[in-house]
């Protein structure tokens, strides 16, 4: 995602201040629980603004470590003032709920029983989400609304333990396994809901429509709803693209939108494999603070070919190629910023050239934790440092060699999960120069 309006936090201090910390370690490491199943059925108000219904999740567990609970994370709780929440979950079934924790973005579920290895279990409540105002990823611009992380999603549990990190409004604190999504939309129908996922539209009650969105192996699901003007395309590649538009933007500025996401979509995926969603949503409005914001198969951006590039781009790195966004932010946004220097054309040569470090605690590869506290150098050291790294392993290992790298490294962890040390790994196995002085000398740790 593209940010660069950034709010100072002591993330050191959030968790004395917001709840618990985190569980136990797992003893195995395995990601868990794993194979999440959302169905999700939602009725709105009139304008969008509101809605209420139900969320189901099924998920299993992988591990040798039995599951005694999960989390619920209700991301968009920050944007409340704890305990008042714009997202309420109730009449809880399958678990036992213990009060919100983490500024109310976390809630805890025990499971009636340990949940064991491969055995799978399923959890139920009543969702009411209502969207505050201001043009953002979860906000409401006049007649339009956008509803971005608002259904709860399962933490995940690794090596590290329970992932119950603060939310981050300087970049993303998210982290989640590939899931399959159905999400029934019943709206007006003079609100049009782009959303995740591939949808179908059937006549609801008098005036109303139910949008079904399907989305599978995605990580999130987010939609949009208001009285956008939509248009339609196709790649050369035959992924379907929808530009959506607020009445404030021109359909000149649409059609160029549609443009760079249609080019940027092959252009990304003769990079990296084959997008594999089938159809990408686009999402117009200069009113945005930020200039875009990433969900699988839909994009909120701003009228900026660079920051639809970028956001795009996000689809294979974070989308497709996971990563725990609040321990290790380079490795979808550096990631992401390089592919957006490759479709634009940009070298990236000398850049190394213009990094001055600010402190010796300042690295590429830092968390969220720092960089909530260190917010003005968060956009120059993950972003431009973190992609003129790339360029200059490129230009270390070679221009074919980095192209393969790439591409491989995407196929091996699509639909998974990517760390630094296996990304560190991969890059060395491509070239007999040892890499461990170029490490040190761009900061990147793990």
């Amino acid at each position: 995602m593209v940010r660069r309006a950034l709010i100072p936090t002591v993330a050191a201090l959030l968790f004395l201040i917001w709840g618990t910390p985190p569980a136990a370690f797992a003893v195995d490491g395995t990601r868990t629980p794993a194979s999440p199943s959302y169905t999700v059925s939602l009725t709105s108000n009139t304008s969008g603004s509101t809605w209420t219904g139900h969320e189901g999740i099924t998920f299993t567990n992988p591990s040798a470590d039995p599951l005694t609970e999960v989390y619920l994370r209700l991301w968009d709780n920050y944007h409340g003032t704890c305990p008042s929440t714009p997202i309420t979950v109730t009449n809880v079934t399958g678990g036992t709920p213990s009060p919100l924790s983490v500024a109310c973005t976390t809630l805890k579920i025990a499971l009636p029983a340990p949940l064991a290895q491969n055995d799978s279990a399923s959890i139920g409540f009543d969702l009411s989400i209502v969207v505050p105002s201001g043009a953002d990823r979860f906000g409401r611009d006049g007649s339009y609304n956008f509803i971005g992380n608002a259904l709860p999603v399962l933490a995940v549990r690794d090596a590290s333990g329970w992932h119950l990190d603060p939310y981050s409004n300087n970049g993303e604190s998210f982290y989640a396994l590939t899931s399959n999504y159905s999400v029934a939309l019943d709206h007006p129908t003079s609100l049009l809901v782009p959303a995740t996922g591939t949808s179908v539209d059937t006549p609801g009650t008098s005036g109303r429509t139910v949008t079904t969105a399907t989305a599978a192996n995605v990580r999130e699901f987010a939609w949009a709803a208001g009285p956008f003007v939509k248009t339609t395309s196709t790649t050369t590649t035959g992924v379907t693209v929808n530009v959506y538009r607020v009445s404030s933007i021109s359909s000149a500025s649409a059609s160029s939108m549609m443009t760079t996401a249609k080019n940027a979509l092959v252009a990304h995926a003769g990079r990296f494999g084959a997008y594999p969603y089938g159809e990408a949503d686009v999402v117009l409005d200069n009113n945005f603070w930020f200039g875009g914001m990433e969900y699988p198969g839909f994009v909120l951006d701003v009228v900026s070919s660079t920051a639809l590039a970028h956001e795009l781009a996000h689809q294979w790195w974070y989308g497709i190629v996971g990563d725990d966004e609040y321990t290790s932010p380079w490795l979808d946004e550096s990631f992401t910023d390089y592919a957006t220097d490759l479709y634009n054309g940009v070298s990236g040569n000398n850049c190394w050239n213009n990094v001055t470090w600010q402190s010796s605690a300042e690295k590429i590869s830092n968390s969220m934790a720092y960089w909530d506290a260190h917010s003005s150098r968060y956009g120059t050291v993950v972003y431009t440092y973190g992609k003129c790294a790339l360029h200059d392993l490129r230009r270390m290992i070679g221009t074919t060699a980095m192209e393969n790298l790439l591409r491989n490294y995407a196929s091996a962890h699509w639909y998974g999960i990517s760390t630094t040390a296996e990304f560190k790994a991969a890059a060395q196995a491509t070239t007999s120069v040892d890499l461990s002085s170029f490490w040190t000398t761009h900061r990147i740790d793990g």
